[in-house]
């Protein structure tokens, strides 16, 4: 993990969910997705944009033209943990994650881009890469 991931976390976890660092605010999870070859737990601190009582995700990577490892992680194990925000204190819950499917990837690529105009900036590094969109649903 990355000293960055590192004091995101510890400031989401110190603070009942809410991260300053980087405009997160109340829109951060954190992820616990298992290596598809290793079998470990990764922590991966992420945008999640609440949707009635699921979050959406998105694996940007920056921009970058490859997919973050935690994509392939997920799409291998999707039933994960996830740590979320609420009154005040953050809970893990167990999640099962979906792909959302290029029919509906539009739409919900527009949630992030209104958010923020980042991620927008991210579409011109990326090399045509479409990121992919996941749905965090309680188990």
């Amino acid at each position: 993990m990355t000293d960055f991931n590192d004091t995101i976390i510890n400031e989401f976890r110190s603070n009942g969910g809410h991260v300053e660092t980087a405009g997160f605010g109340d829109k951060l999870v954190v992820l616990h997705s298992i290596g598809a070859k290793s079998g470990d737990v990764r922590l991966n601190p992420l945008l999640g944009l609440p949707e009635d009582d699921s979050w959406l995700i998105v694996g940007s990577a920056a921009g970058s033209p490859k997919d973050p490892a935690w994509v392939h992680n997920l799409r291998a194990t999707p039933d994960i943990d996830v740590e979320v925000p609420g009154d005040g204190e953050v809970t893990t819950i167990k999640v099962h994650v979906s792909e959302v499917p290029d029919s509906e990837w539009a739409e919900n690529w527009k949630k992030f881009t209104d958010f923020s105009d980042g991620f927008k900036e991210y579409e011109k590094t990326a090399e045509g890469r479409k990121f992919p969109i996941f749905r965090l649903n309680p188990a």
